[in-house]
């Protein structure tokens, strides 16, 4: 990997986020269009959180996994919008050296939850289809803590690795990010020195965060489809699907737009089209997921329906 002139190695201090746009008379457009998509975020999530949290009978494996990814998707939301919104208000593209590399952190830490939290509400629709006689016990509250806890330990420590192997990185002048956040492959682009730790750590955490949830959920699915086409009524089957349909929604648009990022040839990648995939699976689909999981799920509707009026009817005199 090629390496900037030694000459203009600098300490880093700061960085220059380019964002969506250098254009001043696009800055207020893309202020308001954001602010308006990471509200709808927050809101959506923060619902479908309360909701289970208030009705019991949401207190169920799947409910229980949906929450956390909820809150993994504000969270993963949060990690960079905020940033590019104050940015855009403050007509500044800098960011900070410790600010950017806590801005990565979070990003890896929650963008890898993301795809381990859909492996294990893949693996819990298995069970739920292929051994609905021992779903209870399959899927006990303490086996989901713990699959909980293994999602935050597998994304927490390579992540981990990977930023504090950064802060040994020393960095070439123009410290210039063509995004609107700290992206790690950027970042190793502006490198004076060796990172071949650094990229061996990128492939390490695409097989953690990547490979192995999304082989895990291929599994799943051919096992549940296995099974499904067993059934013998066409309403069995339908109604055994359609308790996948939401999951399978949000798997495919999330690895669809990384696949359009990762998976094509080196020859095709640009900036602007990077730009657009990174908007659709760090802003769209954190935003789309609630309304996903809630329009065809009559346990959300009802729950949501009460939260609602408890709302309504807290607020009376």
């Amino acid at each position: 990997m090629g390496k900037p002139n030694q000459l203009n190695q600098t300490p880093a201090s700061d960085f220059l986020l380019l964002g969506l746009s250098e254009r001043l008379e696009e800055q207020p457009l893309l202020f308001g269009t954001f602010l308006g998509l990471y509200l709808i975020t927050m809101a959506g999530n923060l619902l479908i959180i309360l909701a289970i949290c208030s009705d019991t009978h949401l207190h169920t494996p799947m409910y229980f996994f949906l929450a956390n990814l909820s809150l993994t998707d504000a969270c993963f939301s949060s990690a960079s919008i905020p940033k590019m919104l104050v940015n855009i208000h403050i007509r500044s593209q800098a960011i900070s050296y410790s600010a950017c590399l806590t801005q990565l952190y979070f990003l890896l830490v929650f963008g890898g939850l993301d795809n381990c939290l859909l492996a294990v509400m893949a693996y819990d629709r298995f069970v739920a289809i292929c051994q609905p006689l021992h779903y209870s016990t399959a899927m006990s509250p303490q086996l989901c803590v713990l699959l909980l806890s293994i999602c935050w330990l597998l994304t927490n420590c390579p992540a981990l690795v990977h930023t504090l192997l950064l802060t040994r990185v020393a960095f070439c002048a123009p410290t210039i990010i063509p995004h609107f956040y700290c992206d790690p492959s950027a970042l190793l682009k502006l490198a004076c020195s060796d990172t071949h730790i650094n990229e061996l750590m990128i492939i390490i955490m695409g097989l953690v965060f990547l490979s192995v949830p999304l082989m895990l959920i291929v599994f799943s699915y051919a096992r549940i489809s296995w099974a499904v086409f067993g059934i013998s009524s066409a309403g069995g089957r339908w109604k055994a699907f359609s308790t996948c349909g939401s999951h399978l929604t949000v798997v495919l648009l999330f690895y669809g737009s990384l696949m359009g990022v990762y998976l094509l040839p080196p020859s095709t990648h640009s900036t602007e089209r990077e730009s657009r995939a990174s908007i659709l699976y760090m802003v769209i689909i954190p935003m789309l997921n609630p309304f996903i999981y809630s329009l065809r799920n009559k346990d959300m509707k009802h729950a949501l329906g009460k939260l609602f009026s408890s709302g309504k009817a807290f607020s009376l005199p």
